[in-house]
């Protein structure tokens, strides 16, 4: 039998807290400091996807980068409660020019 991975959701309280209705394992932060300590401890847990609110994200990107080159947890930016700032977007798009060397979103091709 499979086992299911849980998802999480990292930052400031009133962005993140609906998604407990959802079944989402949320962590409220006041800050990137506190969010790449919860980030550390539960990317050692069964966590199959962490999203990290956009501007809690900005602020602990280098200990976000160390997770990257794992297959899991895959780690989303999604906007706050205040709208997006356009960085969960950019991730994606790099992403997938680094994974077919275009960007899908323009249509040039990425410097590989």
């Amino acid at each position: 039998m499979m086992s299911m991975h849980r998802m999480a959701v990292i930052g400031d309280h009133d962005s993140i807290m609906g998604f407990k209705a959802l079944g989402v394992s949320v962590f409220p932060v006041r800050d990137g400091q506190e969010g790449a300590a919860v980030l550390r401890q539960i990317g050692k847990e069964d966590y199959g996807v962490i999203f990290i609110t956009e501007n809690v994200g900005e602020e602990m990107l280098p200990v976000v980068q160390e997770f990257a080159a794992r297959p899991l947890p895959a780690i989303l930016y999604i906007p706050n409660n205040q709208g997006s700032t356009g960085i969960g977007l950019e991730k994606i798009r790099r992403i997938v020019e680094r994974a077919v060397g275009v960007d899908i979103l323009t249509g040039k091709e990425g410097s590989q």
